[in-house]
């Protein structure tokens, strides 16, 4: 038996190995599942076959039911593919971003704006990754903002915003598991709500991430494989990868009219965000049982049937509107109505095997028992409790990495962190808590077989790949400055001085980071 050993590493070291090395994400994935069946079914042949097969089906399956989950995912995933194809041709993209650069009028101010909208779409992270890239794309666009970089900000302002958000999917969770944590460690006198809202200011990774972000905003430089992105985005005016182009860039296949307007994109999308909110609190509210609450409420919602409804509200708007406007300008015809259809489909089918080849192997992953192999270890081991936030904060780095999932994280370390802090200084118990949702979040963000990874990438129209391996030095970045304040946290046992310490460092790195010399960002060149 190999599960819950060191072999159960294997597959996830296999499966992000060969991403990064081959770029093949599909190839990468599925030698990653095969790995994981091998090891599960002994080296039997028909054995490895079944367990891969049980692990596909479990996609669209779970115990003999629909896995409404994931395939109410992929369905909004082909709702917005669909959504998208309609407001190009409709002009509404266009018409948006000269909207757009007449208010914000340079490239930083476009990658804040950006970065503001990932703060206040903080209900769900899937829902921030895939729309948040609706809004922001065609503004970063005509300011010649890459897709890459475009992608980064998104990822860095989904799942970081919505761990700290108590009024969100994310945050009834945490709350949930928190109350057993505290339970089975006889604390009584705090709550888990009031638990987690201490631990708003502990988790430092969130604040690290956004000033990261925040700081390359400014200074207008960038570092690593993004670099490279973003010349090539300024000076030719290439916002997608030349090597990828026709398999993502959708809008060049399709028709654009001259007749479009603003409300032709931000029609579609406010009635998909109200619509997918309204129905968040109505599915809760039907769900609650316990006293009505905005936490209870959004705790107990159905996000992926909000999904759904508020996806098929939007893209009932966007048909609506292009129906009128065919019939007024006679630019677009009956044809163009498959086009679209046929156009919007194909330009998610890619993220969508993705995202369920990424979905088969954290399923064989999480049956090897990869993620209670390492933390395990971190219970096992004899530690410092003064490094300890720092320490789990890195072990919970590389299992959301090595897993793809910072929940299954979450429910693996939250439990074991407690015991921790109950065994060496129960005083440093919300800290590691905090670390370990703040580790789980980073590792999560850089995975290649995170979902929210491949729905950043997806909602911004950049591929996979080039997203994982430009945003990856910038998350590292901010995962140091975490990590050195967790230290001195830590040491001090002040979540002040952990704060302080970086804020400290996010300073330092905006005067360190140097804007290249040899690239002259051309702002009139960009809005042109």
């Amino acid at each position: 038996m190999m599960e819950e050993t060191v072999f159960s590493l294997i597959p996830p070291i296999i499966a992000i190995v060969m991403v990064l090395l081959t770029r093949k994400v599909l190839l990468s994935l599925g030698i990653g599942i095969l790995s994981a069946g091998i090891i599960l079914a002994n080296f039997d042949f028909l054995g490895t076959l079944a367990v891969i097969w049980e692990s596909f089906k479990g996609v669209f399956v779970d115990g003999g039911s629909l896995n409404t989950w994931n395939v109410y995912i992929l369905l909004f995933i082909l709702m917005l593919g669909i959504l998208t194809a309609f407001v190009n041709m409709m002009g509404g993209s266009q018409a948006f971003g000269a909207w757009m650069i007449r208010r914000v009028k340079t490239r930083v101010g476009a990658q804040i704006m950006t970065m503001i909208f990932g703060v206040i779409i903080f209900i769900d992270d899937y829902f921030n990754s895939l729309t948040v890239g609706q809004v922001s794309r065609p503004m970063a666009d005509r300011h010649n903002i890459s897709r890459a970089k475009l992608s980064y900000i998104i990822d860095s302002t989904a799942a970081p915003v919505c761990v700290v958000s108590p009024v969100s999917s994310w945050g009834a969770y945490i709350i949930g598991i928190l109350g057993t944590v505290l339970a089975a460690e006889g604390l009584t006198e705090i709550s888990a709500f009031s638990a987690f809202m201490q631990m708003i200011p502990m988790n430092l990774y969130v604040w690290a991430a956004l000033g990261v972000v925040l700081i390359i905003a400014l200074r207008k430089a960038d570092f690593g494989p993004m670099r490279r992105h973003e010349e090539r985005a300024v000076q030719f005016g290439e916002v997608i990868n030349p090597e990828f182009k026709d398999q993502i860039d959708t809008d060049s296949k399709l028709p654009s009219s001259e007749k479009g307007r603003v409300r032709d994109l931000m029609l579609p999308i406010f009635i998909l965000f109200v619509a997918t909110v309204g129905a968040m609190v109505w599915t809760g509210y039907r769900a609650t049982e316990e006293a009505l609450s905005l936490i209870n409420i959004f705790g107990n919602a159905d996000v992926t049937l909000s999904l759904i409804i508020g996806g098929a509200s939007g893209l009932i708007v966007t048909f609506v509107l292009f129906f009128v406007q065919q019939s007024r300008h006679r630019e677009l015809n009956r044809a163009h109505y498959w086009l679209g259809l046929k156009e919007g489909t194909k330009s998610m089918l890619s993220s969508i095997l993705i995202l369920i080849l990424a979905w088969s192997i954290v399923t064989l992953i999480d049956q090897l028992g990869t993620g209670t192999y390492l933390a395990g270890l971190v219970e096992g081991a004899q530690l410092n409790a003064a490094f300890l936030p720092g320490i789990l904060f890195v072990i919970a780095g590389f299992i959301a990495f090595s897993t793809g999932t910072s929940w299954g994280s979450f429910g693996i370390l939250l439990p074991i962190a407690g015991q921790i802090a109950s065994a060496t200084d129960i005083t440093l118990l919300l800290p590691m808590l905090a670390a370990v949702l703040a580790g789980s979040v980073f590792g999560d963000h850089c995975s290649p077989i995170s979902d929210t990874t491949i729905l950043s990438a997806t909602g911004s129209s950049c591929h996979h790949i080039d997203h994982v391996l430009t945003q990856l030095p910038y998350a590292l970045t901010a995962a140091v400055i975490t990590v050195i304040g967790y230290i001195i946290f830590g040491l001090t046992n002040n979540t002040w001085m952990g704060l302080g310490m970086v804020a400290i460092s996010l300073l330092v790195f905006y005067f360190f980071l140097q804007k290249p010399k040899d690239v002259t960002v051309n702002e009139e060149a960009a809005v042109d």
